[in-house]
């Protein structure tokens, strides 16, 4: 056991694990990392099972003292990254010694990045998953984001299976202020004027200052209803587009509720989720119309790609 205390805290640091599945059917959020492709990824470097938890960053990293010798990997947005004031790669397991600092600088691409510490993050899991879902203040560490001055708690670092030679690229190209992310027709296309879904793909959006994990609100091509904005509440999946009256979709995230009264016109392929969610306010964001054949392809790719990394550091 030991722990990681937080010096810096960066702009919005918090615990997630793969998210807490099983009880949207009561209301119940899932939460989980923004990018799940870079989460997975740091896991798999440091030997840590599926189901540990990271700490995600977003924007700005957090500076972390370690309280004994842990073996750490980062992934994701790409940062300068040091410890003890000497740079380290990202995407490559290393070596933290007991009493050293783990610090982030400059940001070059990407707005989120995945650390994982082998043993994993041993807050006590809230239904079954130790996710951090904001707005509703559960899991993770009392439900907030890091602050300075928290101890974080380590899981035993002899239950991982340490990697320390070679290292993997990400998981997905990062954008640099701009992404192409695929679409789906979503389950409300009728709601809207038949028009729409080529006006929603015929120019990009901006991703505004008001958007967080819950949801991006993007700022382009008005798209507009057939008759009210307004439905019975339905579910809301990962990557849906909703668009309220003022006809400016609203992209729902990691931490999106379960059900919402607006129309779904699309919605991400779940091979583009982790791409989106290397965006931030500020970046832009086009959707492309794809088949549905084209979107398994997609996402078979994805875990294959995951699977050869996992059987590289495995070997």
């Amino acid at each position: 056991m030991g722990e990681i205390r937080v010096i810096k805290p960066g702009m919005l640091t918090t615990i997630q694990d793969r998210g807490r599945w099983g009880f949207q059917a009561s209301g119940v959020p899932v939460a989980g990392p923004m990018d799940l492709c870079s989460h997975r990824l740091a896991n798999l470097l440091v030997g840590n099972g599926a189901d540990a938890a990271t700490i995600e960053i977003t924007l700005l990293g957090p500076e972390l003292e370690f309280e004994d010798e842990r073996t750490i990997a980062v992934a994701g947005a790409e940062f300068e990254v040091s410890v003890d004031d000497r740079i380290i790669p990202t995407h490559r397991a290393v070596r933290v010694r007991g009493g050293g600092r783990l610090r982030f600088g400059r940001r070059a691409r990407g707005a989120r990045a995945y650390i994982a510490i082998a043993g994993g993050i041993d807050v006590p899991p809230t239904l079954g998953s130790r996710a951090t879902h904001l707005s509703s203040g559960m899991g993770g560490l009392e439900g907030r984001p890091l602050q300075a001055g928290d101890r974080v708690p380590l899981g035993c670092a002899g239950t991982a299976r340490p990697a320390l030679r070679g290292g993997r690229p990400p998981m997905l190209p990062l954008p640099d202020g701009r992404a192409r992310v695929r679409v789906l027709a979503g389950p409300h296309a009728e709601a809207f004027t038949p028009d729409a879904f080529s006006i929603l793909h015929a120019a990009p959006y901006t991703i505004g200052s008001r958007s967080d994990r819950m949801g991006f609100r993007l700022d382009g091509p008005t798209l507009t209803h057939a008759g009210g904005a307004d439905i019975i509440s339905d579910a809301t999946p990962p990557g849906a587009l909703q668009v309220p009256s003022s006809g400016r979709p609203i992209l729902l995230m990691a931490d999106r509720p379960t059900t919402g009264g607006y129309p779904i016109i699309a919605t991400v392929i779940a091979a583009d989720l982790s791409l989106a969610g290397q965006l931030g306010p500020g970046d832009t964001i086009a959707f492309v119309a794809c088949s549905r054949g084209e979107a398994v392809a997609a996402l078979i790719a994805q875990e294959r790609a995951l699977m050869a990394a996992q059987e590289a550091v495995s070997s």
